[in-house]
């Protein structure tokens, strides 16, 4: 599991089972995390009603085909691995309330960095429009990042 969180709001970050990483404040309440472990995609999954998990999967097994081993030694193969998939895996996010209710979901560039030619996406619960309740949380996750995350780019479902 994740390591623990750096807010107050513990219990949000333990509201699918587990310890997320705390990313950033977003605003009345409301608080960005890291979905890092495919059980942790599978309860976002299931609590927003939408395929994150898949999704997460997809990306993940993309990152591991991508590795390279330092060593070929097979006890060090894959000492470097975990940190190659968090730099080489899209940010999978979920913003949450004071209470851990599940507000939207988003998926980044790998380690949040501007790229023209990957496709950022923010849904809310069932693939709803998040913009309309929470535009200002996605604005400081943007702000965060330094990326611009607008409706216009990251809702694919207009």
């Amino acid at each position: 599991m994740a390591a623990g969180i750096k807010s107050g709001l513990g219990s949000a970050a333990r509201s699918m089972g587990a310890w997320m990483d705390y990313v950033c404040e977003a605003g009345d309440g409301k608080v960005w995390f890291r979905i890092e472990t495919e059980l942790e995609a599978e309860q976002e999954s299931e609590l927003m009603e939408h395929a994150v998990a898949k999704h997460f999967r997809r990306e993940r097994e993309k990152a591991i085909e991508n590795y390279q081993p330092t060593s070929t030694v097979y006890i060090e193969r894959d000492i470097g691995l975990k940190a190659h998939i968090q730099r080489a895996m899209p940010l999978f996010l979920t913003l949450r309330d004071k209470d851990g209710e599940g507000l939207a979901t988003a998926m980044l560039p790998p380690e949040g960095r501007n790229d023209p030619a990957f496709k950022s996406i923010i849904v809310g619960k069932r693939n709803g429009d998040p913009y309309l309740d929470h535009e200002a949380a996605i604005k400081a996750l943007g702000t965060h990042f330094d990326l611009l995350l607008t409706r216009e780019h990251c809702f694919p479902y207009r």
